[in-house]
């Protein structure tokens, strides 16, 4: 079974611009994502796809593969898909750009989920316990069923804990995806849903077309970069 990690990675992200280069220590945002990525050791092949040619310089520069693609895309699955269609590959890994702190546990974890043939989609959660971090709309939250695939993806406070009498466990969803290479494709042949558009979440394409996540639990221990704040606190962490 053939592996891929593929890197989305756009030069203007909405909250903020410029973010993949962004030094983190002595490397930019991107690079360390690319690298940690590839110390894996889980992949046949790792590659950033990006509409910039600062990153793609960044990454081929310093050892690195990437490719450009088109400007256009809605989201970085889109982006991807347009790279892996070419490609003879069982798997891909979508690792987002802005992830520094990957690590091999969770994405062996995520690909051993497919040795389920019912599993076209896989992805990633960790519990949150700051009551700030649940009310954060930067915090995408996720709801499972008792198999662990996915209910639903949300902003807002999911499940919402109208009974006090239960203690609740709320996630945070990771931006990491592993997919089937048809249901990434047919991913990117469907149009945009309803609730991806209000959310801005482009998982729920998915669940708006009938397929579930498999959602793992990691000790991800990591910072997404979103905003200058998170950049801040990925420096301390480093």
């Amino acid at each position: 079974m053939k592996k891929v990690a593929l890197i989305p990675a756009r030069y203007n992200a909405t909250r903020f611009s410029g973010k993949l280069m962004q030094m983190l220590g002595d490397k930019t945002v991107i690079r360390k994502t690319y690298d940690e990525t590839v110390a894996t050791g889980l992949f046949d092949e790792v590659v950033v796809v990006t509409d910039s040619e600062i990153i793609f310089k960044e990454i081929n520069s310093n050892g690195g593969k990437a490719v450009m693609s088109k400007k256009d895309h809605e989201s970085g699955s889109d982006r991807i898909a347009e790279v892996a269609a070419e490609m003879e590959v069982d798997i891909i890994v979508n690792v987002q750009g802005d992830t520094p702190f990957i690590k091999k546990e969770p994405l062996q974890k995520l690909l051993q989920q497919f040795g389920d043939l019912t599993v076209q989609v896989a992805s990633m959660m960790q519990r949150l316990t700051k009551q700030e971090e649940i009310d954060d709309p930067n915090y995408v939250k996720v709801a499972v069923d008792k198999n662990m695939n996915s209910l639903f993806f949300s902003r807002s406070v999911i499940p919402y804990p109208r009974s006090s009498e239960i203690p609740i466990n709320y996630y945070e969803h990771i931006g990491v995806y592993a997919f089937r290479k048809q249901a990434l494709i047919n991913f990117t042949n469907w149009p945009i849903t309803p609730l991806e558009t209000a959310e801005k979440i482009e998982c729920l394409r998915f669940l708006e077309n009938g397929i579930s996540i498999r959602m793992i639990i990691t000790d991800y221990i990591g910072i997404e970069i979103d905003t200058p704040e998170d950049l801040e606190k990925a420096a301390k962490l480093l």
